[in-house]
């Protein structure tokens, strides 16, 4: 994982375009691609995928998240194949700069979920709570993106078929290098 990320610093830096901040969850699962707003437009909100408690069956809670682009498009990563798009959840004025996931640890023999929920942060100061699930606890702010998230990559596992799925396991933001 760190090499991942060292990697992934090594080619934003090389672009000189991007720093990366990161929303730290489980590992599972492989990496999506990055995904931008166009023209480099800043992020203005989010909407998230989640499968609803199955019960006494296999929960994976957070499948994706999108993120809304001022120019009204969406940008997506990698997601899991589990559950219905939620609500748009908008800032009232300005971007985003900070998000943050709701993850419940691993459960051992128990139904693992990692990423449950996502909450962010508006330049305005205004906090966004996602539609999400309630399992686990709140992780630390991703480093704040002044000039606003740019762009979305998410770790996404794939089905297990007859195993313990979780789907979305985490999530990388990227802002502008100049003041961001």
């Amino acid at each position: 994982m760190i090499i991942k990320l060292m990697q992934f610093v090594a080619l934003t830096a090389v672009l000189g375009c991007f720093l990366p901040t990161m929303v730290k969850a489980q590992s599972l699962g492989d990496w999506g691609k990055v995904e931008y707003c166009p023209k480099g437009l800043r992020t203005i909100g989010f909407k998230l995928k989640t499968e609803r408690p199955q019960g006494d069956g296999d929960d994976t809670a957070l499948n994706g998240i999108a993120l809304k682009c001022p120019d009204g498009s969406w940008i997506y990563s990698a997601q899991g194949p589990w559950g219905e798009w939620g609500i748009e959840i908008l800032c009232p004025s300005g971007w985003l700069t900070s998000c943050r996931l709701r993850v419940e640890p691993t459960q051992g023999d128990g139904d693992d979920t990692a990423a449950n929920n996502l909450e962010c942060k508006c330049s305005n100061g205004q906090v966004l709570l996602g539609d999400g699930e309630h399992w686990g606890d709140w992780n630390e702010w991703s480093s704040p993106c002044e000039q606003g998230i740019r762009t979305i990559q998410t770790q996404v596992q794939e089905p297990q078929g007859s195993g313990d799925d979780t789907a979305l396991n985490d999530v990388r933001f990227t802002c502008s290098a100049l003041g961001g």
